[in-house]
């Protein structure tokens, strides 16, 4: 099986499991600038000219949607050339543009943009905010997008991750940060995968990476401090096969690897 271009298949992350963050984002907003913009609807489009290939922001009575797709009239548009121009915007790279954005002089949606550009940042991992709502709100962030681009790197055709989902059965790969903090699981089930935000409630997980606290889970997912010796540190607990959670660790730093290719 020929495995699916590396650029396309970072370009799928990017639009279905990054951009959905934007609306983690912006309900965890509570600044000025949202209250003042509230009222304003509009449609902010991201996509590459010349396809059928974007998502967008669809701000409308007070809330957030991020829909795949190209919409019919937004308010503000930013082209990119090809794949790598967009993928470069969130990863750390130079953003090729395929012609000038159009609409950029609508303020109350560019404000909108660029506060949530900004702070999308925080998936970084050079950006380490030392308070422990921004901390949390980091470590949600990992979580939610780290299941659902494991589930795309399988839908989008990555062949060693098909060959690992393709004979499992119904099984449930569960994070989650004692006592309370956020969680994320992926579902895996005779080739195909879904990822969720919570806890899965419907059976007990087959492999369950239970975090020790926010800090343990900082150290783990923003900090990159390896399974093992967080696990003999106590920082982490693992529950469940250790053998297939090492190989869906090996597929969360392949992800890594497409989403930050400058970091060694």
């Amino acid at each position: 099986m020929i495995m699916t271009d590396k650029v396309m298949l970072t370009n799928r992350i990017i639009l279905r499991s990054i951009m959905p963050l934007f609306k983690v984002l912006y309900e965890a907003d509570n600044g000025i600038f949202k209250r003042i913009l509230l009222r304003y609807d509009g449609v902010i489009q991201f996509y590459i000219r010349g396809t059928r290939t974007g998502a967008y922001l669809e701000f409308r009575d007070g809330k957030l949607d991020v829909i795949q797709g190209i919409h019919h009239d937004p308010d503000i548009k930013l082209p990119f050339k090809h794949e790598a121009g967009m993928n470069a915007m969130f990863t750390g790279g130079i953003p090729v543009f395929g012609g000038f954005p159009r609409g950029i002089w609508r303020l109350q949606h560019l404000i909108r943009l660029v506060r949530l550009l900004i702070g999308l940042m925080l998936l970084m991992p050079n950006v380490n905010p030392k308070s422990t709502s921004r901390r949390e709100l980091k470590l949600k962030l990992i979580m939610y997008m780290v299941t659902n681009a494991l589930s795309q790197l399988n839908k989008g055709g990555d062949s060693d991750m098909e060959a690992w989902t393709a004979k499992q059965p119904d099984r449930i790969y569960q994070m989650s940060i004692d006592p309370d903090g956020p969680a994320a699981y992926l579902r895996v089930k005779g080739g195909q995968t879904k990822a969720g935000r919570g806890f899965y409630t419907r059976k007990a997980p087959f492999v369950h990476m239970r975090f020790n606290g926010l800090e343990g889970a900082y150290k783990v997912l923003a900090e990159n401090k390896d399974t093992v010796s967080a696990t003999v540190d106590g920082d982490i607990k693992l529950e469940g096969s250790p053998e297939y959670a090492g190989v869906l660790g090996s597929f969360m730093f392949r992800i890594q690897d497409m989403l930050l290719p400058g970091k060694k």
